[in-house]
């Protein structure tokens, strides 16, 4: 062990980074050198959890946790990323909240952060409000620390947000870290962010635009595949493209699954809602107009349920580099013939990978985890370096 944690503590020493003491909240706003950091305290994290040395690094502190939407694995990664380093979670339940009875984003921000380390916010339900909601926290929370009420200011991270989900597709890295050997090795690589059919309607666009906004900073070769109207956030594909000519990679779009398949080493279908549908059902959902939800749900379904022939099998996988192409998705994935009549992937695809697909979603409690340890200390590779040292047994064998 401690060779590997030597070389990941002294690859975090030797970077510049911005994260001690900011939020975390889009993976472009953040430089590779600051990627990398969190991919390596991830897995100093994981390393020294797999030998059983303790890394608490807080002796008491909550971390906040606001889900405004259902979730089963980021909710438990949260939870579980918290416990990691010592830290209790405590839910905030806006129904049992005075925010009902009107108050304020910047008095709730405030009144859960007096022994605070950290807060984590899922808000992806609209279109051009998760984002905004937690920057307005993060402002109040810099007021405040300011101001001397708050001792301690902590960090937000994004736990799913209309734009991004950085905390998905940086474990999505780490898996395809562990996978290929290295960040260096998946230069070149060409990996398929692909929209695939689902039996429901407006699933958030942050997983592909997280994909396709992170994986050509990599020099990967990425394609982004669609029918026609399913489109993502506007900018998003324009910032792909710089991307990919800084790295050296390429990012084009696809019409088809065929087309974007074809001697692909990686594979990510999934599908999500058109920009459009999102703008609209966003401006439902705000005035609470059921009829209006109901009316637009239908139309969507029916729509894409012109695209029941998006969807992952064999014979899709034969066409990937030897037929052997990496499946990924975020979870839960629409099984064929499994969770629904048809869906994203056929049941022999998804039963193939399932292992490593369970492998990829067990690297977000410690990319979650590594958010929180390197916004909290000024010098997160020296507190790990310490836990080392001291090899305090986390559980009795």
């Amino acid at each position: 062990m401690n060779t590997k944690l030597n070389a990941l503590l002294d690859a975090m020493t030797a970077r510049t980074t911005d994260l001690h003491g900011h939020d975390f909240l889009l993976t472009w706003e953040r430089s590779e050198d600051e990627l990398r950091t969190i991919l390596d305290a991830a897995s100093a994290l994981r390393l020294l959890r797999e030998n059983n040395v303790a890394t608490r690094c807080f002796d008491s502190g909550l971390a906040v946790s606001l889900f405004r939407d259902n979730s089963t694995r980021t909710r438990f990664s949260y939870a579980s990323a918290a416990n990691l380093l010592g830290l209790a979670v405590q839910d905030l339940d806006e129904g049992k909240s005075q925010i009902s009875h009107g108050e304020t984003t910047r008095e709730t921000a405030v009144m859960v952060s007096f022994l605070s380390d950290v807060i984590g916010i899922r808000d992806d339900m609209y279109l051009g409000a998760g984002h905004t909601y937690m920057k307005e926290v993060g402002a109040a929370l810099d007021d405040a620390h300011r101001e001397g009420v708050l001792p301690v200011r902590p960090p937000v991270v994004n736990l799913q947000c209309d734009q991004d989900h950085p905390t998905q597709s940086l474990a999505d890295l780490a898996h395809l870290e562990r996978e290929f050997g290295s960040l260096e090795n998946l230069r070149g690589k060409k990996m398929v962010m692909s929209w695939a059919y689902s039996p429901s309607y407006g699933k958030p666009l942050s997983v592909p635009q997280g994909i396709v906004n992170l994986m050509p900073r990599l020099g990967m070769d990425v394609v982004l595949a669609h029918p026609e109207g399913y489109d993502l956030v506007p900018g998003t594909l324009e910032r792909a493209e710089q991307q990919a000519r800084e790295s050296g990679g390429s990012f084009t779009v696809a019409g088809s699954m065929d087309e974007a398949f074809d001697g692909a080493d990686i594979v990510y279908p999934k599908s999500w809602a058109p920009f459009n549908v999102m703008e609209r059902r966003t401006d439902l959902l705000r005035a609470d107009d059921h009829a209006g939800l109901k009316a637009l749900e239908k139309e969507c379904l029916a729509h894409n349920a012109e695209y029941q022939n998006w969807t992952c099998d064999h014979a899709l996988m034969e066409r990937t580099a030897g037929g052997k192409a990496l499946y990924m998705h975020c979870l839960p994935a629409d099984i064929t013939g499994v969770s629904c009549k048809r869906g994203e992937v056929t049941a022999d695809v998804f039963d193939r990978y399932r292992e490593p697909l369970y492998r990829e979603a067990g690297y977000k409690p410690y990319v979650i985890a590594a958010m929180m340890l390197c916004a909290r200390f000024g010098d997160p590779a020296a507190i790990l370096r310490d836990l080392a040292a001291k090899a305090a047994p986390r559980a009795a064998e």
